[in-house]
């Protein structure tokens, strides 16, 4: 190895600590933008207050 000086390790020998970044690393998100409403090209709409008008009554 001609211009090198020392011992340089390979990547394979190489130590890497995730625990500075941990909470942030993220490999797959929870959901994907295709399983909101706005993925299916609709707007952001709830039903709750449709949903609470038609409760059972031995609900309350």
């Amino acid at each position: 190895m001609a211009g090198t000086s020392g011992w340089a390790p390979t990547d394979e020998q190489r130590e890497v600590s995730f625990e500075d970044f941990a909470d942030e690393l993220v490999v797959l998100p929870d959901t994907t933008t295709d399983d909101t409403d706005a993925g299916w090209g609709e707007r952001a709409s709830t039903n709750d207050d449709r949903l609470l008008a038609d409760r059972p009554p031995h609900w309350d």
